[in-house]
């Protein structure tokens, strides 16, 4: 056997020989494999045995799986770290290793050793190369590079072809556009490139710092960038290249008239108390002895009344403003679901309201994660909402159940009723008109707020109505609480008896920007971050550095998260949590639809990625128990029972309904169980799994000509039926 490791010393892959597959399976089963490896893996030279159980045995484990008799094993250095270890066992001839072989092996191990550290080099070079070349292709900003001596272009980055690309005419390629197209500089000049060559002008350019310069062709189509311009000069001082950086102001000035809107919508709200505030404080000064005590008290009444208004409002909008800026963040402790539904009832009806509060929640609910604060402030946008939209006759009512490892709670009006095209927009912050509707800084604002706080939490909210008339409801998930020791973190994932080290989270974006700000943000909370821009190295990055979890872009260059989804088969091994710009709820449901964990839309908090990384963890490693019919899966115990009795089940068998049951619903291939059942095996014989599938259909009683439980997939591999309990 030869093995390598990581600079950690974990495993990395194992290449054996000369084993049969009984003997193959009577190790992988070993309960002390993984604990005998280690010791030998951290022995400092060479070892010699004559009696193997013996010395396995006197090192304090078992020996059930020691198949050997004589064993030799070396560890590989090079240049004074090891990278590996060379293991021999029963040597041909009969005998115990000689010292000898000894020095055999070592000659072995000293040139696998090299020319693993050269190939590991010559991977990390490669590497390094393509992070770079990612890095420009990938840069929000243009970034074009000419040719000092000719002016050509050498290199186009993805930003820079797309802002020439509203310039472009139809059978022009960038290239050819500059032959045609004018830049008018911050001073006023304007430079042709036709009439003055590229290569002439750089035969002495200036360095150019953030100018605001306007690109244009002849037919009046312009772009304003933001340029950025140095020239690369050899010893001798000669122009080698020029490298342009553009920044397209078009985004800048839509936020700019997005701002001077949100400002005008702003000041219209504010304005409405205000003028009730000063109408009010008017006649108090101007006509005191006109007015008696109940006219006064009234008076006192709008102002107290109207300046509270104006409170909520301001409040409303700096939490718009720390969601939108993704810096709003919660203190989540174990609570009950009870006590926030009470106290969510009763400020709502101490504020005057007259709807009745209808509140029917299960008993045995658990304690939810929850900041209290921020999550009655959420059910009082709710309740507000619901009496904002239907008459004071109608009740407003307010459930929860147990969902999975959540809770969901849900208020339900039967009011005006939502049309279907404005569902998806009402958690949008001034999402723009729907139906001639003007957009308001109200329900708007405060179901904003709400998705906002909900999804710091790491839940979800949606909305459901029936139509015009029929009435709304709103439901919104809160992650039940852990155990008292472990409830301090929303988003830190526990580490259970087998994980002593942080969860490995990989996250694949072609935003630099956003790679940094995710690797940061979970490495604050105890992560063990891996990012790439490259999905094209997913899958070597996940059979090496084998993640916990992955954070995946929806866009990226040349594809898309989903169809990564279905075309790199590792993913399906792992929880995969979209990351995305696009927060329809329809491309939303898409990828949930084809496997996806959770899906975040951008910007978020710190807070709600590590909320909704810690809860796809969680999910994984402490899933609900699984029962179809009368086979039952107790996860956290390992427990299997059918009709109520116990199934003994061997370590591999228990591994292959394990995934079948959390892939229940999908087909599960043979290359996708010898991955994960049989590491480093994913290119095996399928006949192994058929043998195991053979054995633990044979304890369960399902019988393969007509089975209940485990479905062949001619070909293919092997499907359970979803799970009928919970």
């Amino acid at each position: 056997m030869i093995t390598t490791i990581d600079d950690t010393g974990r495993l990395e892959d194992a290449v054996m020989d000369g084993f049969t597959p009984e003997e193959t399976r009577q190790i992988s089963e070993w309960t002390d494999n993984i604990q005998v490896f280690e010791a030998l893996r951290d022995l400092p030279s060479p070892v010699r045995v004559a009696d193997m159980p013996a010395y396995v045995g006197g090192l304090g484990y078992s020996t059930d799986g020691v198949i050997i008799k004589t064993f030799l094993g070396t560890p590989m250095r090079h240049r004074g770290e090891q990278v590996g270890n060379f293991f021999l066992g029963e040597k041909q001839t009969g005998p115990e290793f000689t010292a000898e072989d000894q020095e055999v092996l070592e000659l072995f191990a000293s040139q696998a050793a090299a020319a693993i550290a050269n190939a590991r080099t010559h991977r990390d070079e490669r590497r390094a190369r393509a992070d770079l070349a990612a890095l420009v292709e990938t840069s929000p900003v243009g970034v074009a590079v000419f040719d000092g001596r000719t002016g050509r272009p050498v290199l186009f980055n993805q930003e820079s072809r797309r802002i020439v690309e509203t310039l472009r005419t139809a059978g022009h390629s960038p290239e050819q556009m500059l032959e045609v197209m004018t830049y008018q500089r911050a001073d006023g000049r304007e430079i042709s490139l036709a009439e003055f060559p590229l290569a002439q002008q750089l035969s002495d350019p200036e360095t150019v710092r953030a100018e605001e310069v306007t690109l244009s062709v002849p037919d009046g189509r312009s772009v304003t960038t933001l340029l950025n311009a140095t020239p690369i000069r050899a010893e001798n001082d000669e122009v080698v290249s020029l490298v342009v950086t553009l920044q397209d102001l078009a985004p800048l000035q839509d936020l700019e008239r997005m701002r001077a809107e949100f400002l005008g919508m702003v000041s219209h709200e504010l304005r409405a108390p205000l003028t009730s505030i000063l109408g009010s404080t008017g006649t108090l000064l101007e006509e005191p002895d006109r007015l008696d005590a109940a006219e006064r008290r009234e008076f006192h009444r709008i102002i107290d009344e109207q300046a509270r208004h104006m409170r909520g409002l301001i409040g409303d909008l700096l939490d718009a403003g720390r969601i939108r800026a993704g810096t709003l963040s919660v203190a989540p402790e174990p609570s009950e679901v009870a006590a926030l539904v009470e106290q969510a009832r009763t400020t709502f009806l101490s504020g005057g309201r007259r709807h009745s509060v209808l509140i029917d929640l299960p008993s045995g609910l658990p304690r939810v994660l929850a900041d209290p604060q921020r999550i009655v402030q959420v059910l009082n946008n709710l309740l507000a909402n619901a009496a904002r939209h239907s008459p004071e006759s109608s009740p407003i009512e307010v459930s929860a159940a147990r969902d999975g490892v959540h809770v969901a709670i849900s208020v339900t009006d039967h009011g005006q009723g939502v049309s279907p095209e404005r569902l998806p927009n009402l958690f949008r912050s001034y999402a723009g008109t729907v139906g001639g509707e003007r957009p308001t800084a109200g329900p708007g604002l405060g179901l904003v707020i709400c998705k906002g706080l909900v999804e710091a939490h790491g839940g979800r909210i949606q909305a459901e109505s029936g139509g015009i008339g029929e009435g709304a409801r709103f439901t919104f998930t809160v992650p039940v609480a852990e155990d008292a020791g472990q409830a301090g973190s929303a988003g830190q994932f526990p580490p259970g008896p087998a994980q002593s080290a942080p969860a490995r989270v990989l996250v694949v974006d072609d935003d630099p920007q956003m790679l940094r700000y995710v690797r940061e943000a979970l490495t604050e909370a105890g992560y063990s971050a891996l990012v790439t821009g490259d999905a094209a190295e997913l899958s070597q990055i996940i059979r090496s550095e084998r993640p916990d979890l992955v954070l995946l872009d929806l866009v990226l260059p040349g594809t898309d998260g989903i169809a990564l989804l279905g075309s790199v088969p590792e993913l399906a091994d792992l929880p995969v949590v979209f990351i995305s710009g696009y927060g329809r709820d329809e491309t939303i449901a898409e990828a949930l639809k084809a496997g996806a964990a959770d899906y975040l839309v951008k910007p978020f908090s710190p807070t709600e990625l590590t909320a909704r990384v810690g809860a796809a963890l969680r999910r994984v490693a402490r899933p609900e128990p699984f029962v179809l019919g009368e086979l039952a899966i107790h996860y956290e115990e390992r427990l299997v029972t059918v009709a109520g009795r116990q199934v003994e089940l061997t370590t591999k068998e228990y591994e292959h309904l394990r995934i079948l049951s959390l892939k229940a619903g999908r087909v599960v291939t043979y290359q996708a169980l010898l991955r994960q059942v049989w590491s480093g095996h994913e290119e095996g014989d399928a006949t192994l799994v058929r043998n195991f599938v053979k054995k633990l259909r044979a304890k369960l009683g399902d019988d393969a000509r007509s089975p209940t439980w485990i479905f062949s997939v001619r070909g293919v591999g092997y499907r359970m039926p979803g799970p009928a309990g919970p």
